[in-house]
């Protein structure tokens, strides 16, 4: 039950090595093109970091670098005669692109529909009347993502306990701040223990090199990666309690209908994916069609009104932005009233530079991996080094790419490692990408959803107390499952 941005990489990588198959890939790792990709790369990076002392937004240099990357991977293969090849990656890695982003619109219609419904201020008053303080609920929602991620993506599992902790830190950003960061990397330690929970733990587990079972000893080093950081966290937590709130509030008509389908949109997703062969993102589709048809049974449904006051009941939820200009919307915004629920208009206002920027990062890594740098760095990593050092490089480095990709490369070379490391490198590959924000796809999906308040920059103040967090959990792997670790 996964689909993670890196299974939208893992895909387009799979194509390129395929097609390598048939007409072997040019290696361009020691070609002036290949040093020149990666010092664009490198300086778009670095430029995309500083992003709040330069105020240039982030998608601008890594999407500049990204096309410059592969105009000039392009360029060589064509005065090879091989220009086909290069187009053929290209389409790869931007299919998996679309994949992502096509995830990340239906998850976010749904969660739209459900925030006009009432579904998330109704759990705000309820939490708020049970009087929590704000590191309470930063436990909360911290532990209900990693117990979620276990059997649904981590991606929608912070887009969802995102909306949560955006409508209880309404008044308060640094708690907002910090219980994001807390639940990207409770979602991706959540993942990192359960066969179906990350794409990692997919492959390994597909390719036979642990048990079903065997999976589930990575349980508590994983609760141990979230553990850490948060304990840390919560004594910058603010001492305080948001007002208390003994308001009853009743949700809107279908909001638990809305909630159902979401929950069969996931399952569909999940049921495309493991027993269909097909992308996750063809399933979250078929999941768009199921709340499609609700709204238009709630508009026959719903109770008729005079001509002259439109009826919010009756709003085509999906249609296009025809109600930005419509003049009964500005009569509404006149007279203070809340104009009709289109969910287009939201999912228009999310963080697009974010999915832009991610477009850049993940085709500059497509094309580096084109040229042949991932291959190399993956028979450097297991051909002279220890493999427990070299599977902890691969837990560092699934901050910087794609970890799917990485655990398909470390699979291609099967090297001759116990079930111990094996363990070992599907723990750090799936929790590494806390590392930074843009290392999974919980983190991407946040600060999109977040605008703002959650940014790279706050995340990466706190990598160092993430770290500790990755470097314990490893220590406990070593100490609780000693005995998986004889060949």
């Amino acid at each position: 039950m996964v689909f993670l941005f890196a299974l939208c990489l893992l895909l387009s990588s799979s194509l390129v090595f395929a097609s390598s198959d048939a007409e072997p890939a040019l290696n361009l790792t020691r070609h002036e093109v290949g040093f020149l990709a990666l010092a664009m790369f490198g300086v778009a990076y670095a430029l995309a970091m500083i992003e709040e002392v330069t105020e240039l937004r982030k998608s601008k240099p890594m999407v500049l670098a990204a096309s410059l990357i592969w105009i000039l991977i392009a360029a060589v293969y064509a005065q090879k005669g091989l220009g086909g090849q290069a187009g053929a990656a290209f389409r790869a890695g931007l299919e998996g692109y679309a994949e992502l982003f096509l995830f990340i619109m239906v998850s976010m219609t749904y969660l739209n529909a459900m925030e006009d419904r009432g579904v998330f201020e109704r759990l705000r008053i309820w939490l708020l009347s049970k009087n929590y303080s704000y590191r309470q609920l930063f436990w909360i929602t911290g532990c209900q993502a990693f117990f979620i991620s276990s059997f649904c993506n981590n991606l929608t599992t912070a887009l969802l306990m995102g909306s949560v902790v955006l409508a209880l830190g309404k008044d308060n950003r640094r708690f907002v701040n910090l219980s994001c960061i807390n639940i990207v990397v409770a979602s991706n330690a959540g993942g990192s223990f359960s066969p179906f929970g990350d794409i990692t733990t997919l492959l390994v587990w597909q390719k036979g090199m642990v048990p079903f079972v065997d999976f589930f000893v990575l349980l508590i080093p994983a609760m141990v990666n979230f553990a850490v950081p948060a304990a840390i966290m919560h004594f910058f937590i603010p001492n305080e309690k948001p007002a208390a709130l003994h308001e009853k509030l009743t949700m809107k008509r279908g909001s638990l209908v809305i909630i159902g389908l979401f929950l069969l949109t996931v399952i569909t997703a999940a049921s495309f994916e493991n027993f269909l062969d097909l992308p996750p993102a063809a399933g979250m589709m078929l999941g768009l069609t199921y709340l499609k048809f609700f709204s238009f049974y709630l508009q026959k449904t719903s109770e008729k009104t005079t001509k002259s006051e439109p009826d919010d009941d009756k709003i085509d939820y999906f249609a296009p932005l025809k109600y930005m200009n419509n003049p009964h919307v500005l009569a509404d915004k006149a007279r203070g009233r809340e104009p009709p629920f289109d969910v287009f208009t939201k999912v228009a206002n999310l963080e697009w530079d974010t999915l832009l920027f991610f477009y850049g990062v993940m085709m500059a890594v497509v094309g580096l991996s084109f040229i042949g740098y991932l291959e190399l760095v993956s028979h450097e990593l297991y051909g002279d080094l220890d493999p427990t050092i070299a599977n902890i490089l691969v837990g560092i480095a699934s901050a910087f790419i794609d970890n799917g990709t990485i655990m398909l490369a470390v699979l291609t070379m099967s090297p001759e490692i116990s079930q111990g490391q094996w363990l070992l490198v599907t723990l750090t590959s799936g929790v590494g990408g806390s590392l930074l924000a843009i290392g999974s796809a919980a983190g991407v999906g946040l600060m999109g959803q977040t605008k703002g308040i959650y940014t790279f920059t706050s995340h990466l103040k706190w990598m160092p107390v993430i770290a500790l967090g990755f470097a314990a959990s490893i220590a406990c792997h070593f100490w609780i499952n000693d005995r998986f670790f004889t060949l």
